[in-house]
């Protein structure tokens, strides 16, 4: 039983969506330290930022209960299925948010607890309540919550911002669309029941695909920008380039297959895949390279 209660609680947080924001903290708090922070310093930004997307995950929940009744894809959630209260759930993100905030405070620095606050505000204030129901570009403006991780990542070793930690925030932002509307396509028919404007509900595949294509190329752009604000090296610079050759490859296809039907399945799911696999191995390519000695 308790372990059940738990797991709800748990499940409310979305410990998935939280691995991909924590998978691009470290480097680039490792790229902020030019080499590695210490280590009391990385494990405190990781708890408040696990805490600090929990929170926001878990007011979604709060927020969203009612068109997540309606959706396969989220009709089993806790709040759905009564496993978790609405009172509970709406204690339980506050609870997790002032912890975070108080945390960064406590433990790391003034200006990576105002930039959590600002990424909790973000998602939950300007995505959740604001953007999501009314736009089909709610994921676009919405997804810089997603972006406030390598700030707050940044700030947490230097107390401030830099270009590099703008680069790397540009490549989240554009790097979020061609991640989220392949899952968008998958799940069209539950956000058009559910009356969520998700750009593929209000276009058709060839628009989508598009879009994709330009928010890639903008991706690329940035992580290649980052070359020289943060004096990677060549190392960096050609695997940035091959990796992001390889992701546009995928949604060029994409673009292809919406154009013409007859070259086989749209593959929105691959692209969605392949997505997280490009975002994971940037990453790592911006840690690694701090440490080359050439």
């Amino acid at each position: 039983m308790v372990r059940s209660r738990v797991g709800a609680y748990v499940a409310l947080t979305k410990p998935r969506v939280i691995e991909l924001l924590l998978v691009t903290t470290v480097p680039t708090m490792i790229l902020a330290q030019g080499g590695f922070p210490s280590f009391g310093l990385v494990v405190a930004t990781l708890l408040g930022g696990t805490a600090a997307a929990a929170s926001a995950n878990v007011f979604n929940c709060y927020l969203d209960r009612d068109i997540d009744e309606v959706m396969n894809r989220t009709k089993r959630r806790p709040l759905v299925t009564g496993e978790v209260t609405p009172r509970a759930a709406l204690v339980f993100a506050t609870v997790l948010g002032v912890l975070a905030l108080v945390w960064f405070s406590w433990q790391v620095n003034a200006a990576s607890a105002w930039l959590t606050f600002a990424a909790i505000a973000i998602y939950v204030v300007g995505y959740t309540m604001i953007l999501k129901r009314r736009t089909p570009q709610n994921i676009v403006w919405g997804g810089i919550a997603g972006c406030m991780p390598v700030f707050i990542g940044w700030s947490a070793v230097t107390g401030s911002l830099s270009w590099a930690a703008l680069a790397l925030f540009l490549v989240i932002f554009f790097w979020t669309p061609p991640h989220y509307w392949p899952l968008s396509i998958k799940f069209r028919r539950d956000y058009a029941e559910a009356g969520v404007p998700m750009l593929p509900v209000v276009a058709d595949n060839r628009k989508v695909a598009r879009e994709m294509v330009l928010y890639t190329v903008a991706m690329i752009a940035s992580s290649l920008a980052l070359w020289p604000l943060a004096g990677m090296t060549w190392v960096y610079g050609l695997v940035a380039l091959a990796l992001g050759a390889w992701f546009l490859s995928s949604c060029v296809t994409m673009l292809r297959r919406a154009n013409d039907p007859t070259r086989g399945k749209l593959g929105a799911m691959k692209v969605f895949h392949a997505s997280i696999t490009y975002l994971t191995l940037l990453f790592v390519a911006v840690a690694v390279d701090v440490f080359l000695p050439f």
